[in-house]
């Protein structure tokens, strides 16, 4: 990493392009003061007050552009050392955390074959990408770090020659001088649509390409530990090990331009983006199969087949001259034909052409080529992409629906005030009307705008579903509280006809209902809350209808969300991770009993506040109970960008995940739990949230808040389509999203989100109840990550340079020294507890890379309070172009927003 990061700093100080100069120059002395440690900072800090707007925006883009190549070159070096310990694997000894190594434990613990292909035919793994604002890198400046890779890799080819070297790094000059030359921040606010081009640009490519990769590399761990068995497995065969769900487009909490029009057209643009993939795969895939009916018998299906569509779609006269001998290249040429224009085409019926031309290939004695080749790459991406590449979710808060309810009701007469029942009453006037046949209001046609919107969008939703089911099959709840913030849902979708009563009798939805339990109250209470419902007879039938058409072996079926992200906002860091991982447990227990198959989604952000860190370690820290196979999560902002950018660390991330999956649902997670080490870190986490509350809730904290942070700023900066805030223009607490409270702390290098709260409540434990923490650490996977990740974050934090900001505030010491107290506190008892004498000493390549950061994110930070200052002078108009420059360079340094 360090030769790469070498020549890609080598060329950026090779520049010499006007004000970026004297930028590189300030940057490169002001880092030299930081360097010699924390006593100098002061030192920086006065010269930085001596700058003019003009020199720290010139040292801003310098610094910015250097950390963008920093973060590829370690992406780089990831790929890099993932391919070397790839190529050091065998058979015995696989790679670790990957499909292989997961495959051989089942070998090793006496998986038969048979057991091993049910369980990976049974897994259920469903990334979700989001749209929320955490990417604050442009899209310009994402493909420009994409060239950076390539020419790098290219001039590091032990097989490339003097010339293509010499390309190569002309390459990597132009690319950094363009950078240099590019605006790092948007003109204006992305639209919705932008952001649906954004996820595109990642299902298209690398994970487009991820996908038969991944396939391939389960076929191999399977032939390598079942040898005798095996054979037979194939990529034409193998089922989807991962399905793709998408937000963007389709969230409409708190963002007002996510309209039933906007999701019309997200959902085409996926539909567009899958048919010109699959249209380069047919392309492809015609040049392959010229196999000769001179040769070879054709089976009667593929000539049917041709005859069948001949007239209507048909290949160009010239194309079929030389094709005349070759069926399965026209019957190619027909479906591309027919893909490019048939609307009412669907990924069913082409998968059924392709099982015939496999078929046809194999009974011609192809086999190879029939299972292995292009032809088995493409029939395994529709089974997963279908036509919809990403099925997508609808999301709402519980508030729209019931304002909307509320007003069908009132329009149909059936009752005047339904927002002034109690829940019992709400509950009994919902099932009454979901049992009746006739709709509440004829075409909805007198509704308000605003309510009309929601049904519109289920409009939408039928439609598009008769084409392609999959396209979208579930609504999401935010804040759901009751039990009828889910029967509101099921009378909405009566009303746009996506529930009802069947012939037969029962009940069923077309779309799984999921609640999403946010804050620590509903994830404590969720349990309760499902147990009514699921003791609801007509809601029985409406899970039984899930559950067929999710195809699981099982009763009934029901997806449920838990929240990381505004649980840590409300509860603080260790509290959320209690509580959700209680949540887990509880609602699994409660699946089990009820007869229940269940799917958990996890809501995570990228940052450790918000469930982020290492996915795979996430997944074997759960209860053993909740680890069944079935599992999604949300990958957000530059969390995409991150483990998407580059095709090998996608597959790198999936087959972590993968292999997670397959050890947790075959038992190989830790045993039983045990509810002594529950009462005892409940109890760390009951005091850890009651310090937390007691620091944002006290008098003068908010205003503290939004005066030393940036966190007015972030407001403003054009990085997504959605607000900040979830209603309301007011900057309040209860109003600001769980990401841009985070996303300010991460700026000032507090990190609060990520571990306040732990050290006043461990420093009052006594001795023994330490050194059984410590215990904890070494044999529970749940604590030993939630304390791994808290000591990350600490390290990451930097109490030096936040001093700065808190001090910027006139009363601003009071919060800086209990903020720093509880650091300094939690610091000393994680040490105790780890058994480590500093920070991350368990994780030295992760501590070395932080402490070499340092240095360039202090100038950025005493520039960005710098600049901040005199914006409270009266220039934060003027200023704003700097400010908003700092955050995305100050949001590249850290690696992370919100």
């Amino acid at each position: 990493m360090h030769d790469d990061y070498a020549l890609l700093t080598g060329v950026l100080d090779e520049q010499a392009l006007g004000p970026f100069e004297a930028g590189k120059t300030l940057a490169h002395e002001l880092a030299s003061v930081c360097k010699r440690g924390d006593d100098h900072l002061g030192e920086a800090r006065e010269r930085v007050r001596g700058l003019s707007d003009e020199e720290i925006l010139a040292a801003t883009r310098y610094l910015t552009v250097r950390f963008h190549l920093l973060n590829k070159a370690e992406q780089i070096n990831i790929a890099r050392v993932n391919r070397e310990r790839e190529r050091a694997a065998t058979p015995d000894r696989p790679k670790p955390e990957s499909i292989a190594d997961a495959v051989r434990e089942l070998s090793s613990r006496g998986v038969a074959f048979d057991q091993a292909m049910r369980l990976l035919g049974g897994l259920d793994i469903q990334p979700t990408l989001t749209a929320h604002p955490t990417e604050a890198r442009r899209r310009t400046v994402l493909y420009k770090q994409h060239e950076v890779a390539e020419a790098v890799e290219c001039a590091r080819d032990p097989r490339a020659t003097p010339i293509e070297v010499a390309q190569a790094d002309s390459r990597l000059h132009q690319i950094i001088e363009l950078m240099l030359l590019t605006d790092e921040v948007r003109a204006k606010r992305l639209e919705v649509l932008d952001e649906v081009r954004n996820g595109l640009f990642f299902l298209s490519t690398s994970i487009w390409d991820a996908v038969p990769a991944l396939a391939r590399d389960t076929i191999e761990a399977l032939r390598a530990s079942y040898p005798d068995g095996s054979g037979a497995v194939s990529m034409a065969e193998l089922s989807p090990l991962v399905r793709y769900r998408t937000w963007i487009g389709g969230d409409r909490d708190g963002n007002p331009k996510v309209t039933h029009r906007v999701t019309r057209e997200a959902l085409s643009m996926l539909r567009a983006a899958a048919v010109a993939r699959y249209g380069e795969d047919l392309l492809r895939l015609r040049h392959e199969l010229s196999v000769s009916d001179r040769r070879t018998v054709i089976e009667p299906e593929i000539l049917a087949e041709n005859e069948r569509w001949a007239e209507r779609f048909a290949p160009e006269d010239q194309e079929l001259v030389h094709t005349t001998r070759e069926p399965m290249r026209v019957r190619v040429m027909q479906m591309r034909e027919r893909l490019a224009r048939d609307e009412a085409y669907t990924s069913s019926e082409m998968l059924r052409e392709l099982l015939q031309l496999r078929d046809a290939l194999d009974a011609a004695g192809a086999r190879e080529s029939a299972h292995a080749g292009l032809l088995g790459e493409l029939i395994h991406r529709v089974r997963t992409f279908g036509f919809h590449l990403a099925t997508m979710d609808i999301r709402q808060h519980s508030k729209v629906h019931e304002h909307a309810v509320g007003e069908l009701l009132q329009r149909a007469g059936v009752h005047e005030g339904y927002a002034d029942l109690d829940e019992a009453g709400r509950c009994d006037v919902l099932r009454a009307e979901l049992a009746q046949p006739r709709p509440l209001v004829s075409a909805w046609a007198e509704l308000s705008e605003q309510k009309r919107e929601v049904l519109d969008v289920l409009t939408v939703v039928r439609g598009v579903r008769t084409r392609e089911p999959n396209a979208v099959r579930t609504y999401i709840v935010s804040m759901t509280h009751d039990v009828s913030d889910m029967l509101e849902v099921l009378l909405l979708f009566k009303e746009a006809g996506l529930f009802r009563r069947r012939e037969g009798g029962g009940y069923e939805s077309d779309l799984d209902v999921v609640p999403l339990l946010e804050t620590v109250d509903d994830l404590d209470r969720g349990a309760e809350v499902l147990e009514e419902l699921f003791s609801d007879p007509m809601y029985r039938e409406v899970l039984e209808s899930r559950a067929r058409a999710e195809g699981v072996d099982a009763d009934a079926f029901q997806e449920l969300m838990l929240g990381y992200s505004d649980s840590n906002k409300d509860g603080g860091y260790l509290m959320a991770n209690v509580a959700l991982h209680e949540a887990q447990r509880s609602l699994a227990g409660l699946c089990e009993r009820h007869g229940v198959a269940f799917r958990l989604f996890h809501g995570r952000g990228g940052t450790v506040g918000r469930g982020g860190g290492r996915a795979n370690r996430a997944i074997l820290s759960a209860p053993p109970s909740s680890l069944n196979g079935r599992i999604r999560f949300t990958e957000q902002g530059e969390v995409i960008s991150f483990r998407y950018a580059l095709p090998a660390i996608a597959r790198r991330h999936l087959e972590q995940i993968i292999g997670a999956v397959i050890e947790g649902a075959s038992g190989g997670a830790a045993g039983e739990e045990q509810d002594d080490r529950f009462a005892l870190v409940r109890g760390f986490a009951e005091r850890s949230m009651r310090a937390y509350r007691g620091l944002i809730d006290g008098d003068e904290f908010w205003s503290w808040f939004t005066f030393v942070s940036p966190v007015t700023h972030v407001g403003g900066l054009p990085i997504a389509s959605r607000p900040v805030m979830r209603a309301g223009s007011r900057l309040e607490f209860e109003n600001l999203r769980a990401i841009p409270w985070g996303f300010a702390w991460i700026q000032m290098r507090y990190l609060v989100p990520g571990w306040y709260g732990m050290g006043g409540v461990l420093a009052e434990a006594e001795d023994a109840t330490l050194e059984r923490c410590a215990e904890l650490y070494r044999s529970w996977a749940f604590f030993g990550t939630a304390i791994d990740n808290a000591q990350r974050e600490m390290a990451r934090a930097r109490l030096p340079i936040a001093r700065f900001y808190a001090h910027e505030h006139p009363d601003g010491g009071v919060f800086h020294e209990r903020i720093a107290l509880d650091f300094d506190l939690a610091r000393r008892a994680i040490l105790r507890i780890t058994g480590q004498s500093e920070l991350l000493e368990n994780e030295p390549v992760i501590a070395r890379a932080i402490a070499s950061r340092n240095p360039w994110t202090d100038v950025l930070n005493l520039m960005q309070v710098e600049l901040m200052s005199r914006a409270r002078a009266g220039r934060a108009d003027e200023l704003r172009p700097a400010i908003f420059a700092v955050i995305n360079g100050l949001a590249a340094a850290m690696q992370s927003t919100g």
